[in-house]
């Protein structure tokens, strides 16, 4: 009879990390140690020759070993080697990526035949899906699974960038990466809402909603990316934009002890280049004051500093294990204000019964972070401020600047501004499970995330800008916190029968969760030396009858009924169907509770009499699966009738209150709808040398959550809060591992990620609302009136640019566009409809690129990352980079070098967007190099150490003239230029960094 599917995943989730067997930890750690210990090889010996194969035939490239010792060598086509012994070599160790090795004793023999067995621990791979796991082979579903060991080494803020170009289809950016209070932007398989969330759904060890912010890169065991609509579809009205799944680590019988430390520097690389004094004072830009200042010097750390330690222990026995992690960061950033300090642990215990009939797990996870916000608008000044004007005055204060194009002095605020944070998360979670049956179980799960963030801000009164201006300091604190609350049960059943195997789940969810906040200012304070803490002692509030404090709370709740049925015939046929009832208190009064089915199904083709006979290809599945997930990532309260305040007007000489409705109100709000479709293979060629995934998809999302215009009247507001608009993405993903080289002590991995994406949005109407056909984006800042730079148009892609369309320089230095009529008039005399779409700022292709290199105790990892076939507009070159640039401010080197800017002397088109600023974003990064040794040891007081370098962006090959690429966003909805808050253009710089990172392992 058939093993039981649930025992076997059981044991399977246990191993699923360890690559080789005992045997061959065993032989090659005697190996390294022989050849580390400098021991005089044996005189020569006899010669053994044999062939090695598997169930299906002869095996090419098995690693061959003479054990104890690095003499070795691998099989041919044939499956055949010989290998020259040393005198008195007893035993030879076999073996090859996905198979048990075998230790030969040659004792008096001249030749052997091996046969391997396949190694169910890879094969039996444990990948983590919604509220369970199954082996790789039992997937139906487009899912990625990754290993602590497949984890880039980077010093951030946010454990998410360590897979950045890891999983194909899944953008990982970051703007602003030296800044250690920094969060990446994840966005899988393109943007998919208007005004709703674009980010995944983080599970953190089972909890929906877990903060990502709260986990230390070491304390992840596994993550676990649901692309299909199938995978996602279980967690309802959150699963629209993929799933997330991070499960951290566990421990086991074993007593360990872990130490992790590193250090950090970061280097400004790919700076925006501006005139040094001579060249400023030699093209006229200003007035000389005399001084010679590098304010991008001045403005900057050269380099940043930054530790990390992590200390780690675990241990228990058979049915009680613990794992305990604690961690103490110390960060700085680039600019002269930025850092971070942060202490955060994280216990997980879990304790099975004598009889194992119940099974409890908890989990905490506490973390206090204490920060300073970034100055960006520092690096705005430095690139614009006059070169000759010195950061001190001849009596040493600071000078007071009020002319050119951002007048301050960015040295003083960064070291007088008070921009500080103190932040607390914490995590509890438990879970208690009962076994009823062999087959039968069922489980609680509880959970709480919180995070609580006060933040702090300051201006004193002795500031150049504050005494020649209002005179008076201020302060203003601010309080945010947030709680989620959750309540899960979960009955699971399984069976087999001869051929079949039948998995059950059912599940309740209950999801509560509270925002609230509230924030108080002053100014006018007689004294700074209270700075935040005294805001009751300033004037100005009493003086102006203003409040000045103001607070908030909201809640809203997710209530869900769940099941899902996974079958099994022969481990050939897999089918797989889900259904979630899920309602949410933010949806109107008629949509409060929807459905959202899956059902996905795969053919593991090899299974079949007509592919056994082929000995290089080891497993092809053939699988597609269909989704409907939601969308409710939005404020509470828009569907319902709120009221806020119109300001205060005096009555009878008393000011009151005024209130009145805030929001035109829409009882017919509901969740945005994505309809999924995915289909895939799955394979492994050669030996399982090469393996990987190929993925086709297609996601439509309906019912578009945003403000929409509406006339006023009727309406109390001019624009309502409503599901409308229809967006499309279609893209091919894969993902590709295969082992080049595996021969003796050398090994090298080659793993690759690619993704093409198309996006289109359908439609701005709906059968309620119907109207526009286009929204034009991205205002551009003053100076002049440049407009807006891109438009959301039906029927094409996100991030087009419209804009004139350029038709070179005259000779007066202006520029020439064309009009809609094809004429070419200079860019002054052109008008908004004469603009036209120019290009795109979204990628077509991502990839990432990844090089694994071992030798003896040697580990190399190279780690390309690219993006290609989009435009990026140059903001800085438009608003810094030609000589028509606004007097008595620095500019771009550009301005002056020759290049097509240059060109751009006259002042009168100065201000007119073109595609002449626009250029090829496309690049190829060496994004990660890590080099590491590890040496095992004999100590009684430790086992293993493990030095490692680490460099991060290394490398960047672009045409792209305004800097790294990855500092402009191509996530989200505007992709192409950089944008503030507000997703208008902004000039916030913040520099790109090349990072180096050396670090040290200790295992006791």
């Amino acid at each position: 009879m058939k093993n039981n599917l649930y025992k076997l995943a059981q044991v399977a989730k246990k191993q699923a990390f360890t690559r080789w067997s005992a045997k061959t930890a065993v032989a090659m750690l005697l190996g390294m140690l022989c050849v580390l210990s400098g021991a005089a090889q044996a005189q020569t010996g006899n010669a053994i020759t044999g062939k090695v194969s598997d169930k299906q035939g002869a095996l090419p490239g098995v690693s061959v070993i003479e054990k104890g010792t690095s003499n070795g060598t691998t099989t041919d086509t044939e499956g055949k080697f010989t290998l020259q012994l040393s005198a008195g070599a007893k035993m030879i160790t076999v073996s090859s990526v996905g198979y048990l090795a075998q230790d030969v004793d040659v004792t008096n023999k001249s030749n052997v035949e091996v046969t391997l067995a396949e190694d169910q621990k890879t094969l039996n791979e444990v990948v983590v899906i919604g509220y369970g796991s199954l082996n790789k082979r039992e997937v139906s579903s487009a899912i990625t699974h990754l290993s602590s060991s497949d984890l880039l080494r980077v010093g951030s803020n946010n454990p998410l960038m360590a897979i950045q170009g890891k999983v194909a289809g899944l953008s990982v950016t970051n703007t602003s990466a030296a800044d250690p209070n920094s969060s990446p932007n994840i966005q899988l398989r393109g943007a998919s809402s208007r005004s709703a969330g674009l980010g995944p759904l983080y599970v953190i060890n089972g909890i929906p909603g877990g903060n990502i912010d709260n986990i230390n890169q070491n304390e992840i065991e596994s993550i676990d990316v649901l692309k299909g609509g199938a995978a996602s579809a279980i967690y309802g009205t959150r699963g629209s934009n993929g799933v997330i799944v991070i499960t951290t680590k566990k421990g086991s019988a074993e007593s360990r002890l872990f130490y992790d430390g590193y250090t950090t520097f970061d280097y400004k690389t790919n700076e925006l280049s501006v005139l040094s004094k001579e060249s400023f004072l030699a093209n006229k830009r200003g007035v000389d004051f005399g001084g010679n200042t590098d304010w991008m010097k001045e403005v900057s750390r050269q380099p940043s500093f930054s530790h990390k330690h992590t200390l780690q222990f675990s241990g228990g026995n058979g049915k009680t294990n613990y794992f305990s992690s604690v961690d103490f960061r110390d960060a700085n950033g680039i600019d002269l204000r930025a850092a971070k300090r942060e202490y955060g642990g994280r216990v997980n215990i879990n304790h099975t019964t004598a009889n194992d009939k119940f099974a409890l797990t908890f989990s905490v996870a506490p973390r206090y972070a204490k920060t300073s916000d970034a100055d960006y608008s520092g690096f705005n000044y430095a690139l614009t401020l006059n070169p000759t004007v010195s950061v001190r005055d001849s009596a040493g204060r600071y000078n007071y600047i009020n002319s050119g194009f951002f007048a301050n002095n960015p040295v003083e605020n960064a070291k007088s501004v008070v921009r500080d944070s103190e932040i607390k998360f914490l995590d509890i979670n438990g879970s208690a499970k009962w076994n009823i049956l062999d087959n039968l179980n069922t489980t609680v799960t509880f959970g709480e995330v919180s995070r609580s963030a006060r933040r702090y801000w300051f201006t004193p009164s002795n500031i150049t800008t504050v005494i020649n201006g209002n005179g008076r300091n201020t302060a203003r604190q601010f309080l945010d916190e947030n709680d989620q609350k959750s309540l899960e049960w979960l009955g699971n059943y399984f069976l087999d029968l001869n051929k079949h195997s039948i998995k059950l789940l059912a599940g309740y969810s209950y999801q509560y969760f509270t925002n609230s906040g509230f924030d108080a200012a002053n100014e006018k304070f007689p004294s700074d030396v209270l700075t935040y803490n005294g805001l009751g002692t300033g004037l100005w509030n009493l003086e102006k009858g203003i409040n000045g404090v103001g607070s908030y709370k909201n809640t809203s709740k997710l209530i869900a009924f769940f099941g899902r049925v996974n079958y099994d015939f022969d481990q050939k046929y897999y089918l797989s169907a889900s259904l979630r009832r899920e309602g949410s208190s933010k949806f109107g009064y008629d949509n409060k509770w929807g459905y959202f089915p899956a059902a996905s199904l795969a053919w593991r083709v090899t299974q079949e009499s007509f592919l056994k006979d082929i000995p290089w290809l080891n497993e092809l599945k053939v699988r597609a699966d269909y989704g409907e997930t939601g969308n409710q990532d939005f404020d509470s309260y828009k569907s319902l009738d709120t009221y806020g305040g119109y300001g205060y007007y005096p009555f009878n000489g008393s000011p009151y209150q005024v209130w009145g409705p805030n929001q035109n109100t829409n009882y017919n709000l509901r969740w945005e709808k994505a309809v999924n479709f995915n289909a895939g293979v799955d394979f492994e060629l050669f030996s399982s040398k090469i393996n990987g995934s190929l993925n086709y998809y297609v996601r439509t999302n309906k019912d578009l959550l945003g403000n929409y215009n509406v006339p006023n009247p009727p309406n109390i507001q001019g624009q309502t809060f409503a599901n409308v608009g229809t967006m499309r993405n279609t893209g091919v993903e894969l993902q590709l591992n295969a082992t080049v080289v595996n021969k003796g002590d050398f090994s090298y991995n080659l793993g690759i990620t690619g993704a093409w994406n198309d996006n289109k949005f359908v439609s701005f109407s709906n059968d309620l609302y119907k109207g526009q056909k286009f929204i034009d984006v991205v205002g551009m800042p003053a100076p002049g009136s440049p407009g807006t730079i891109q438009r959301l148009q039906e029927d094409q892609r996100i991030g087009g640019f419209y804009a004139l369309k350029s038709a070179g320089v005259n000779d007066d230095g202006a520029l020439l566009v064309y009009n809609r009529n094809g004429e070419i008039v200079p860019a002054n005399e052109a008008n908004n409809d004469d603009k036209q779409f120019v290009g795109n700022g979204l990628p077509k292709f991502t990839t990432g690129i990844t090089n694994s290199f071992k030798y003896k105790n040697w580990d190399l990892s190279v780690f390309l990352r690219g993006a290609f076939g989009y435009k990026l507009f140059n903001t800085y070159a438009f608003y810094l980079g030609t000589p028509a640039a606004q007097e008595n401010a620095n500019v771009l080197t550009s301005a002056y070098d020759g290049s097509k800017y240059s060109k751009l002397t006259s002042t009168s088109t100065y201000s007119s967007l073109s595609d002449y600023f626009l250029e090829p974003g496309g690049f190829l990064k060496i994004d990660n190099i890590t080099l590491s040794y590890t040496q095992p040891l004999k100590s009684k007081f430790m086992q293993s150490a493990r030095i490692y370098a680490t460099t991060r962006n290394l490398a960047t090959f672009t045409k792209f003239t305004g800097g790294d690429p990855d500092l402009i966003q191509v996530n989200g909805l505007y992709p192409g230029v950089r944008i503030n808050g507000d997703n208008n253009g902004t000039l916030d710089y913040y520099p790109s960094t090349t990072q180096l990172l050396l670090g040290l392992q200790l295992t006791f």
